[in-house]
């Protein structure tokens, strides 16, 4: 083994509580750092893990009480002897042994002896445990302190529901536009995305800075479709849009009122008031509800007038939207699913419809009928064993309040979340307050990417279910407020703290504008 990279030697631990490591003299605590990887050299077996706690220790307690602070000489001698420092590893796999070597790395079982010697992972390693960049596998980072890619199975991601959290700021933009090129990258999914701030479509911003970055239309402008809510908007920012959307008033459903309760508040008997004005009118059901005028018609329907004044005054807030129609031109879902029947993926830009209520009504209404489409489909293909639809990837932001626990039992996106792919349907949900997500919806996410999180209550959530928790709460908490994530679940073998890549000359393939795009444009693309 190579002393270069020795750090110490194991003293003491248990599978539970992780491994204790004493540092040689030789090796600086101060370049040991939470969330950078370690091999242990055991006798039958090596194992990679994390060092989740740093601390100093010592073999005579007589020296916290009087240290050779002035005498820089015995400062020196004792270092590294009699006042040593400690790392804590959490062991997650064996790789490289007689065991692994045809199955590839494993979950660890047992962990190694007394004294067995302890390294820095090398680039070997970590190439090892996440596998190199190919047609399949997607550069997304480094690991902390490395300078090895870091790479992530897409297909696999796309297997499940994923969710990126981190409070505003921390980069959670970035790494869902990262996320939304690699998987038109490589082809694992097409993707549906629900762009409230415009940051997906045709051009984005730098954290903070205000300044604008090509985002997925510009980059490959023959493989994304963008759609707009507010054209006016759209002609401003200069935006190439294929689809002008707008919603009628009779494709909105009960359900989509339910889900804007408190948004709208509205009362239990209004959001019932709701479903009974359905079953009356049908489709015209909406359109009918702002004819009512008479008390008589209230009382032939059963319904109270108070309950009606408070349905109809969350009704007006919906009539007064721009996008909202009698009767909308065309039908947004059919051309939504042309696109992605295509292998195109759809951005629906909001433009200055940012407020919450015409984002959650949008997205749920299109949702809704979109799954039911994939569910059919799904259903058919099944039976015929062909023609299975690919993969869709919704994107949602503000997740909190479409899977609150209040109403992620009734949303088509709990639905979604809980069925994980059963209609080759999957979410990515962004948020900055995943303690508000129902806690059955967290445990059904298949990987998490969580950048730093202030909260107790949102890194508890977060790392909820989680094996090793305390452990990730230590390398979670110790994460900059910037360009640093902490990744882990299905689509990853371990926990893996990271700097997201830079996006420089080497990114490579750009898509149809690779050809227009130049080395100074791309460097600063992406911060």
């Amino acid at each position: 083994m190579s002393m270069e990279h020795h750090l110490g030697i194991v003293t003491a631990g248990s599978l539970n509580k992780g491994i204790e490591v004493k540092l040689d003299g030789a090796a600086s605590i101060e370049d040991m750092a939470v969330g950078r990887y370690v091999t242990i050299e055991g006798n039958k077996r090596r194992f990679f893990g994390m060092i989740t706690d740093v601390s100093l220790g010592v073999t005579d307690p007589a020296l916290t009480v009087s240290p050779p602070s002035d005498d820089g000489f015995l400062s020196e001698i004792l270092t590294g002897t009699s006042a040593y420092g400690s790392l804590h590893v959490a062991p997650y796999l064996t790789i490289g042994g007689t065991e692994t070597a045809i199955d590839g790395p494993q979950p660890v079982k047992t962990i190694p002896g007394h004294f067995s010697p302890v390294k820095e992972a090398s680039a070997a390693d970590i190439e090892l445990v996440f596998g190199k960049e190919d047609a399949k596998k997607f550069w997304i980072g480094n690991p902390l302190d490395m300078e090895v890619k870091l790479c992530l199975d897409l297909q696999n991601l796309a297997k499940r529901s994923n969710g990126i959290f981190g409070k505003s700021g921390t980069g959670k933009t970035f790494l869902t536009r990262m996320l939304l090129i690699g998987l038109l990258q490589k082809s694992a999914a097409v993707n549906l995305v629900f762009d409230m701030h415009s940051e997906y479509g045709w051009a984005g911003t730098f954290e903070g800075k205000g300044r604008k970055v090509k985002a997925l239309k510009q980059l490959f402008p023959s493989k994304v479709a963008v759609f707009t809510l507010d054209e006016e908007n759209s002609r401003q920012r200069g935006v190439s849009t294929d689809f002008v959307v707008r919603i009628g008033l009779e494709e909105i459903e009960p359900e989509d009122i339910s889900l804007l309760r408190q948004t709208l508040n509205l009362t239990d008997a209004a959001v019932e008031a709701v479903y009974q004005l359905r079953r009356h009118y049908g489709k015209g059901w909406f359109t009918a509800a702002e004819d009512i005028e008479d008390s008589a018609t209230l009382d032939e329907l059963k319904i109270h007038e108070s309950t009606f004044q408070n349905l109809r005054r969350g009704l007006n807030t919906i009539r007064r939207l721009p996008f909202i129609a009698p009767n909308a031109p065309g039908d947004v879902v059919d051309t939504m699913l042309k696109y992605l029947e295509s292998g195109k993926h759809v951005v629906l830009e909001f433009g200055r419809y940012t407020d919450i209520t015409a984002y959650m009504l949008v997205a749920n209404l299109l949702t809704r009928r979109i799954y039911a489409s994939y569910r059919d489909r799904t259903e058919k293909a099944v039976a015929a064993d062909s023609g299975y639809p690919t993969p869709l990837v919704i994107t949602i932001e503000e997740a909190h309040k479409f899977l609150n626990s209040g109403v992620a039992s009734q949303t088509i996106f709990g639905t979604i979340a809980r069925e994980m792919r059963k209609y080759s349907v999957t979410l990515l949900i962004i948020d900055q307050r995943p303690s508000g997500i129902d806690d059955e919806i967290m445990s059904q996410l298949g990987t998490k990417i969580t950048c730093l999180l202030d909260s107790e209550k949102d890194i508890d959530a977060v790392l909820s279910g989680v094996s090793g928790k305390n452990e990730l709460k230590n390398v979670l908490a110790k994460l900059s407020s910037r360009q640093q994530a902490l990744i882990f679940g299905h689509a990853v073998p371990m926990p893996v703290a990271f700097t997201p890549r830079e996006y420089g000359s080497d990114y490579g393939d750009w898509g149809d504008t690779a050809a227009q795009v130049t080395d100074k444009e791309i460097e600063e693309l992406w911060e």
